[in-house]
């Protein structure tokens, strides 16, 4: 099983998020930030089976929250370049890249 890191900008990302859902409910938090650490391990754990969004990166969805996780398969670890609000400003992100 290969392990997941997150950009810090990411990192920055999901940290702001689970806040927001954590201001509106403690429980609504935790089930947020539950799902989105499932779709990290999930990232790491079967890098090549989601679909391939913008090559290199690939996205998995989460299934009760409007987000996505764009992350890329490396041969040792899944790097994961964006925590992604579905209606945020596409490509956003794309000077992580480099």
């Amino acid at each position: 099983m290969k392990h997941h890191l997150l950009h810090p900008e990411a990192d920055a990302e999901f940290i702001e998020a689970v806040r927001h859902y954590a201001a509106i409910s403690p429980e609504l938090g935790g089930r947020f930030y539950d799902e989105l650490v499932r779709l990290f391990n999930e990232s790491g754990a079967h890098p090549l089976r989601y679909r391939m969004f913008d090559p290199p990166l690939r996205r998995i969805l989460a299934e009760d929250f409007p987000y996505a996780v764009l992350y890329e398969a490396k041969p040792d670890y899944a790097w994961i370049l964006v925590v992604m609000h579905l209606k945020h400003r596409p490509g956003y992100w794309r000077e992580r890249l480099g």
